[in-house]
């Protein structure tokens, strides 16, 4: 099997990725690439103003790899940042290379569950991004979807500070808050830690790590083959 290339915004990703990997994708050659500054940009001057950096990137994590280095080609490249997914997978056919933003088949269960669409976000630069991608998929799947956004305050500060627990709990909270919604959707790779801590509420809390990876890694699967 060729391997997958990850794009990454903060480190605390790898290991996460990497066991969702061990148990679920065993075999799977992972390459991460970790570029903190592009979030930090991306938050102060808006997605569109990283868009240069976005493409160096990814070509540095499509090189990682292939006949030239002795390894496994780089087939598909995973996005696993909310706020600059649109912009990579958007500049995955101008780099010829397969690109998946982590959270867009975690959109696409989002609009199966019902017309009703929470997307709790834990820093404002994803909110745009992360509701305009489910109603993307809304129209894809000829469904029509309310999409309602809330930036849970707190949350990124104690991301920040390396407190996992009280970030993860702090998102849980603003969960059990959401009223009147089919389906809730953690816009961060970062907050899935959080759907483990809500069993109680009784509609899909939606994460992205476990569903990304899944589908990253059946084109890469896919790409060997053919």
């Amino acid at each position: 099997m060729d391997a997958l290339g990850l794009l990454h915004t903060s480190p605390v990703h790898v290991p996460v990725f990497d066991g969702l990997r061990d148990s679920e994708h065993p075999g799977l050659e992972l390459r991460h690439h970790v570029e903190e500054e592009l979030l930090a940009r991306a938050r102060r001057e808006g997605p569109d103003a990283v868009v240069p950096e976005v493409r160096a990137a990814l070509q540095r994590v499509a090189g990682g790899g292939g006949a030239g280095s002795g390894g496994r080609a780089v087939r598909a490249v995973l996005c696993t940042c909310s706020t600059i997914g649109g912009v990579a997978e958007a500049l995955g056919g101008e780099l010829g290379v397969s690109v998946v933003r982590v959270d867009r088949p975690m959109a696409a269960a989002a609009v199966v569950a019902g017309p009703r669409i929470v997307v709790l976000a834990a820093v404002a630069s994803t909110v745009g991004p992360t509701s305009t991608l489910v109603e993307e998929e809304a129209r894809r799947a000829g469904r029509d979807v309310s999409v309602r956004a809330v930036v849970v305050e707190g949350a990124w500060e104690r991301f920040e500070a390396g407190d996992a627990a009280g970030y993860a709990e702090g998102v849980a909270r603003a969960v059990r808050d959401v009223r009147d919604a089919d389906a809730i959707v953690l816009a961060q790779a970062s907050m899935a830690g959080a759907e483990a801590l809500v069993p109680e509420v009784r509609v899909p809390v939606l994460s992205s790590p476990r569903l990304g990876l899944a589908a990253a890694a059946a084109l890469v699967a896919g790409s060997g083959q053919g």
